[in-house]
């Protein structure tokens, strides 16, 4: 069984083989600098989780970070990666669901991240989980050559919450003034 849980300091060791792994087996996924890791274990502790097998091994993470503001305060998925052997079990949705209810509770507006244009299969995955193309961005990937990403985004509830607490306010002013 699975378990979904805070990425810790020491999961530093056992994550780099990981991830010098995922880089290996073509995943797609980008490789960070270590201090850019640290970087949100330190502020977005949170937002940074691991899915680890009964025996220890680590099957996949996510991380992200919250960041805008007002109606732009949203949480933003920086990293999201499963081992090959470990796809199609609903691991990564249940890392993204966890992710999306941390930004619920930090009343953000939506979650959005960016993939390239050419990974339909993460495409699909996140279209399922209710993420929609919200725009192109020209040569976001750099490499030989240089690839687009489309920024996807989902709605949370805080955002549909406080559209119909704005609708329904309007329509009970309006039927005063009737």
């Amino acid at each position: 069984m699975t378990t979904i849980r805070p990425f810790t300091c020491d999961d530093m060791f056992r994550f780099n083989a990981v991830q010098k792994y995922f880089i290996y087996s073509l995943t797609l996924t980008l490789q960070y600098a270590l201090t850019f890791y640290l970087q949100y274990l330190a502020h977005w502790p949170e937002y940074f989780q691991v899915a680890e097998s009964c025996s220890g091994h680590i099957e996949g993470y996510i991380m992200g970070k919250a960041e805008g503001h007002g109606e732009n305060w949203h949480g933003h998925v920086t990293a999201l990666s499963i081992a090959p052997e470990h796809r199609r079990l609903g691991l990564a949705a249940r890392l993204m669901a966890n992710l999306e209810e941390i930004s619920e509770k930090k009343r953000a507006y939506f979650v959005d991240l960016f993939v390239r244009v050419s990974n339909q299969v993460a495409i699909n995955m996140y279209k399922r989980l209710g993420y929609i193309v919200y725009r192109t961005v020209l040569e976001y990937y750099s490499g030989d050559p240089d690839e687009d990403a489309y920024e996807l985004q989902a709605l949370s509830l805080v955002f549909f919450a406080t559209r119909y607490w704005y609708m329904d306010l309007v329509v009970m002013n309006t039927a005063r003034l009737d």
